[in-house]
């Protein structure tokens, strides 16, 4: 009952800024004895739910550009596999992705508000650039995609909070679909508990979604930049 709890909570607070959870729920699992082979199809899995709500609820509010999804999303996912095939030691990949993801989250805060307005258009040299630098880093880490592409789209002022998350659900079903059919080639399994655990992350999927469609393009911000930097110290604290 207790873990169940603690993924809603996790899916709640990640929806509200598109995000699906990934990494929340594989630190919940992990503290909570689900085996090693079964985390990541598991988590992926969740991934999977939990953005496909998110992306068709915020697709009906017109808040995914498909045209710039699809130029993040196309160089992400051979990237994505070349960053999977890649083994280095643990404590230091989990260190540059922890410093990258609390850098993103200072610059999220201390970056002039008007500097977040969308003044210049995205270049698709530029977006094919971030979605190939988020695939190969959510390949490397196993952390979605989705918390690098938002934070460059909005410090550079290409999109809004509310703009980029709408971009980050997408992006984070359609890396989550490839990785978990990667790791169940591999013959990882699901927890059988995943049932359970998908209605979960859906639920708070719903809630968290509902409310990034009344909150703030500031609170978006906001919170983006506090998931990120939580995420950002559990891995350099590793």
């Amino acid at each position: 009952m207790l873990i169940a709890l603690a993924l809603f909570a996790i899916s709640v607070v990640y929806a509200t800024v598109g995000q699906a959870g990934g990494t929340g729920f594989l630190a919940v699992m992990a503290m909570a004895g689900v085996p090693v082979d079964q985390l990541r199809p598991t988590a992926l899995a969740m991934n999977v739910v939990a953005a496909s709500y998110t992306s068709w609820r915020l697709h009906a509010a017109g808040l995914i550009d498909w045209h710039m999804l699809m130029s993040l999303a196309v160089p992400a996912l051979p990237a994505a596999f070349v960053g999977g095939v890649i083994a280095l030691p643990s404590g230091l990949y989990t260190s540059v992705t922890g410093a990258l993801l609390l850098a993103a989250a200072v610059l999220m805060v201390v970056r002039p508000a008007t500097a977040l307005l969308p003044g210049v258009a995205a270049s698709r040299v530029g977006l094919a650039g971030i979605g190939a630098a988020a695939g190969f880093l959510s390949g490397l880490s196993g952390i979605g995609g989705g918390v690098f592409i938002a934070p460059a789209l909005i410090v550079l002022g290409w999109a809004r909070p509310k703009e980029a998350a709408g971009l980050s659900a997408p992006f984070i079903l359609g890396n989550s679909l490839t990785a978990m059919a990667g790791t169940l080639l591999t013959g990882q399994q699901f927890a059988p508990e995943l049932p359970l655990f998908a209605c979960v992350a859906l639920l708070g999927a719903a809630v968290g979604t509902a409310a990034i469609l009344r909150i703030s393009d500031r609170m978006v911000r906001f919170v983006l930049a506090a998931v990120m930097a939580v995420a950002g110290l559990r891995l350099a604290a590793r």
